[in-house]
């Protein structure tokens, strides 16, 4: 499959009526999409810079707008357990509300220029270009789609609508009320847990960490939303075994053993560029940690181990789906999703296994009319 060109006729609206927001007593409109709560005088913009005022009211100003369309595997969301060895359509936006210093997409998520969002495309056309693409879903990746949640969730209707299934891969940081709404429309999410002290998100993130829990447990024991975690593991800055061990028991209890965790490797970027990249030995350590507290899938990402990239039955141990990055090498589950060795169930969304889609990236231009 080589690059794609699908059309769009679409025209972006960098003035759709956002939700989530109230006037305040002051003059004020406050956003009240996400914990930072962000208070707002006429034509000012959110900290996620794509929400903004117009007159009394606020704006999503990339509605149908992208930094691009992708064709992934859905192992590099990272989703081991979610329709495994299938492609995903990817795309995002620009602009993010949390300043992590660390981004490892930070040419699109600190964006403030909307003129490099050239890709545009109604929610009909995303659903249409997923379908003559192949894939089995659709993921609103590369910013975190909770801040153009409005986009994101029309285009998961239209995707519903297709036959397709929705991921989002997001940082979790988003308030009750609007969580509700967006999470029932997703089929499956991959959230980042950044870290496990609140120290860390608020130097690093200039955000905090229990609205992140809270997202887990909600999504965990209160939505149907396939749910599974990374750890970008940061030398010197999250990587303790006290940390690690603290969050992974922290997993363990509030939320479920099963719960797929992935440890993924930092490399130097944006304002951490002085730090080493992350050593393979520390994803194994921290990967043996996880396990020692019970935590039955635990995974090593953005590095070449099929044994921290391999899916193991809990109760016989088998090698169920064995994975070099994201390449599928071998696959053992049945249909229903158990081992067909010892018959215990997997936790995670499975069906036939139709072959793997590999381990490439195939660019998809969505050509305007």
């Amino acid at each position: 499959m080589s690059e794609q060109a699908i059309t769009s006729g679409h025209r972006p609206d960098e003035h759709h009526p956002a939700r989530w927001w109230h006037r305040l007593d002051d003059g004020r409109i406050q956003c009240d999409l996400c914990p930072r709560d962000c208070r707002l005088h006429e034509g000012q913009r959110g900290l996620c810079f794509v929400r903004r005022r117009e007159g009394d009211a606020m704006v999503l100003t990339t509605y149908g707008r992208s930094s691009g369309f992708c064709v992934d595997p859905i192992e590099k969301k990272p989703l081991n357990h979610f329709h495994p060895g299938s492609s995903v359509f990817s795309f995002g936006t620009a602009g993010c509300n949390l300043a992590c210093k660390f981004c490892q997409n930070w040419d699109i998520s600190k964006s403030t220029e909307m003129d490099r969002l050239m890709d545009q495309a109604s929610p009909e056309a995303i659903a249409q270009a997923a379908r003559a693409s192949g894939c089995r879903s659709v993921a609103f990746t590369y910013n975190d789609p909770v801040i153009f949640a409005e986009y994101a969730l029309d285009a998961a209707d239209a995707c519903h609508d297709a036959g397709l299934a929705t991921v989002a891969v997001t940082a979790g940081y988003i308030h009750a009320e609007p969580r509700r709404e967006f999470y029932a429309r997703m089929d499956a999410a991959n959230v980042d847990l950044k870290a496990f002290t609140e120290e860390f998100y608020f130097r690093l993130t200039g955000a905090h960490l229990a609205p992140v829990l809270d997202t887990l447990k909600y999504l965990v024991h209160e939505t149907d939303c396939w749910t599974e975690i990374t750890t970008l593991l940061i030398p010197t800055k999250n990587d303790s075994d006290a940390e690690i061990r603290a969050m992974c028991r922290w997993i363990a209890s509030a939320l479920r053993t099963d719960v797929p965790l992935h440890f993924t490797a930092f490399h130097p970027d944006y304002k951490l560029d002085d730090l080493p990249a992350t050593p393979a030995s520390t994803l194994s350590r921290a990967r043996n940690i996880a396990q020692e507290e019970g935590l039955r899938h635990v995974y090593t990402g953005n590095v070449h181990d099929r044994e921290g990239g391999t899916t193991f039955c809990p109760a016989c141990h088998a090698a169920l789906i064995e994975r070099d990055w994201h390449r599928i090498l071998r696959y053992e589950l049945t249909d229903d999703g158990h081992c067909p060795h010892c018959s215990t169930a997997i936790a995670g969304r499975f069906g036939r296994f139709q072959g793997a889609f590999g381990n490439r990236r195939i660019p998809v231009r969505l050509a305007r009319r």
